[in-house]
């Protein structure tokens, strides 16, 4: 049975509960050796949570769309109630620390049926775009174990991809949902902000830049994780505006003719590796196919890069030092250099040293620029169509800085990830689809990025490349 589960999505997994053809005790019981037999070569799961599990899926669940669906939660962002929470920190590992609540996200997730089987790898606090912490070791690609899974959601990319899950929790606050998801050849749909509570912790996260939901293996579940996890909490900041009615809907709701807009070049002067070029040329002919009208067109704002990576920057310098300081406070023991990865001090000693009216002046920058980038959308244009990165998955290695020099790689990091962090400062919905597979065997994923608000565009859409260019039946070289 684990080998015929491991093909199925999370909602063909809900099927077979709701159907009487599995229980959930099968389906967590055969995710959990599929976890055995495929982790040891990908280092995806880092906090096993078998026997909790069992339980729960032997015991009365909630009758949600999911009941009794393994599902696994990366190691950030997201806090469970008496399991262990290490953020990729050695600091955290090492005190083995434990919250003693669910944030608003976990609870959602749990009401919709879903069995947490453990905790998946990521970088430390999420500051790199692979999957290679010390405190765990790296995370391995199932479709090239020499090449990274992306980040920070790359332990949840390596799961998916290689059936251990149908889905799993992954986090974005410059791309690392879409990252992973176009590594791994996965879906992975970054809502607009306020569309998840942060919730009962945080009203915001990096002012406003980091987002959950998941990466998973067709849009449909995608959508209906979005309905299940969607919906403000009190308190809450911002709220997303309520969609017209579930995301889930969407799915196979054949959309309007759309005037779609094409970069397949790298913003600027940022360089474009051809695969990447390829893959977005291609799926707009695919579109165009599909009857949607495709022009070379992108907003002008997007060419102001080393800009908006500046100012972004300077948010994240200040969050990363607020997280140490806050780490402190939860543990009662000092973050010191000797605790932390050296990047993740770097990041935290610079932005002890920016000025509150710096911050401010960054904030306004980013305010203004998404202005500059929402106009592009409001002159007629419903979808942007654009690589996901720049360049196919990195090799293990190239992307983590050698002792002593912190900063060494970090020009290929940000190389990388030219088209990613823009929308998380203007809170936009994009989403990566896996569309095109080099000579290597690797995926490449394509981003479509909608309004704001407007992520039942982006359901359709993908919904209707998934039909017409179906991926399922694709499997990695390591696979359950």
């Amino acid at each position: 049975m684990s080998d015929d589960l491991a093909t199925l999505d999370a909602l063909g997994h809900a099927e077979l509960v709701r159907r009487g053809k599995a229980s959930p005790v099968e389906l967590v019981n055969a995710a959990i050796a599929r976890i055995e037999k495929v982790n040891p070569q990908l280092n995806a799961v880092i906090t096993p949570l078998f026997e909790k599990a069992r339980q729960q899926a032997a015991g009365p669940l909630p009758d949600g769309p999911f009941r009794g669906v393994p599902f696994l939660l990366k190691d950030l962002d997201a806090l469970s109630a008496g399991d262990p929470y290490h953020a990729g920190s050695q600091f955290l590992r090492d005190l083995r620390w434990v919250p003693d609540h669910d944030t608003y996200l976990v609870a959602k997730l749990r009401a919709a049926g879903f069995v947490i089987l453990g905790k998946t790898n990521t970088p430390e606090l999420g500051l790199n775009v692979t999957t290679e912490p010390k405190a765990y070791g790296a995370s391995r690609n199932p479709w090239n174990t020499e090449h990274s899974t992306g980040g920070s959601s790359g332990g949840s990319g390596a799961a998916v991809a290689s059936g251990m899950v149908p889905a799993a929790h992954a986090s974005d606050g410059g791309g690392s949902i879409r990252i992973p998801a176009s590594e791994c050849g996965l879906v992975g749909l970054k809502p607009s902000r306020g569309r998840v509570s942060l919730g009962p912790d945080y009203g915001e996260f990096w002012h406003g830049l980091v987002i959950s939901h998941a990466v998973t293996r067709s849009v449909r579940d995608s959508a209906a994780i979005l309905d299940a996890i969607a919906g403000a909490m009190p308190g809450d900041p911002y709220i997303a505006p309520p969609p017209q009615r579930p995301f889930l809907a969407e799915v196979g709701a054949a959309p309007e003719r759309l005037r779609i807009g094409l970069m397949a070049h790298g913003p600027g002067s940022a360089p474009l590796h051809p695969d990447c070029a390829a893959a977005a040329n291609d799926a707009a002919k695919l579109i165009e196919a599909l009857g949607h009208h495709v022009e070379d067109a992108h907003p002008a704002a997007l060419d102001e890069l080393q800009e908006s990576t500046a100012h972004f920057s300077t948010l994240l310098m200040s969050w990363v030092a607020a997280t140490l300081d806050e780490m402190s406070e939860n543990t009662g023991t000092t973050v010191g250099p000797d605790k932390v990865e050296e990047i993740t001090w770097t990041y935290a000693t610079m932005g002890r040293e920016i000025p509150a009216p710096r911050y401010i002046q960054a904030i306004d920058w980013l305010h203004a620029f998404t202005r500059r980038m929402a106009s592009w959308w409001a002159s007629g244009f419903d979808v942007l169509l654009t690589p996901t990165l720049a360049a196919p998955p990195p090799r293990l290695g190239e992307l983590v800085p050698p002792p002593g020099n912190p900063f060494a790689g970090s020009d290929k990091v940000f190389a990388l990830i030219p088209f990613t962090a823009q929308f998380n400062i203007t809170g936009q919905p994009a989403m990566s689809l896996p569309l095109f597979w080099n000579s290597a065997g690797l995926p490449i994923g394509v981003q479509l990025i909608a309004g704001y608000g407007r992520e039942d565009l982006l359901i359709r859409l993908a919904a209707q490349l998934e039909q017409a260019r179906p991926w399922r039946d694709r499997r990695p070289p390591v696979y359950a």
